[in-house]
């Protein structure tokens, strides 16, 4: 899969000393969902039983024993991941609509 950006994920880290703790455990995702063949949300959740699968074709991932999350949208078709959002938990549950992020 071709994940469009890594930048998002090293900016959120680097945002703020706190959030170095997940550096190693983000930049692990990204390299294990770019060899990634994801064709399906099913085939994620048989692959990683922990993430989410939403509407419009986004999935949440959970980082760090779920401290920190992933929100991604997904073509499956062109195998593309869109990084729409990266961070603590508690701003996730701040999201109004998630469905369109």
């Amino acid at each position: 899969m071709n994940v469009i950006s890594k930048s998002t994920l090293v900016k959120f880290y680097e945002s703020s000393p706190k959030y170095m703790e997940a550096k190693d455990q983000l930049n692990e995702w990204y390299r294990y969902a770019k060899k990634s063949k994801w064709t399906t949300p099913y085939e994620i959740k048989d692959d990683l039983r922990t993430a989410s699968i939403l509407k419009n074709n986004r999935v949440v991932f959970n980082i760090c024993g779920n401290k920190y999350r992933i929100v991604v949208r997904i073509d499956y078709r062109c195998e593309m991941i869109f990084i729409r959002f990266v961070g603590t938990h508690t701003q996730y549950d701040k999201i109004e609509d998630i469905d369109n992020i």
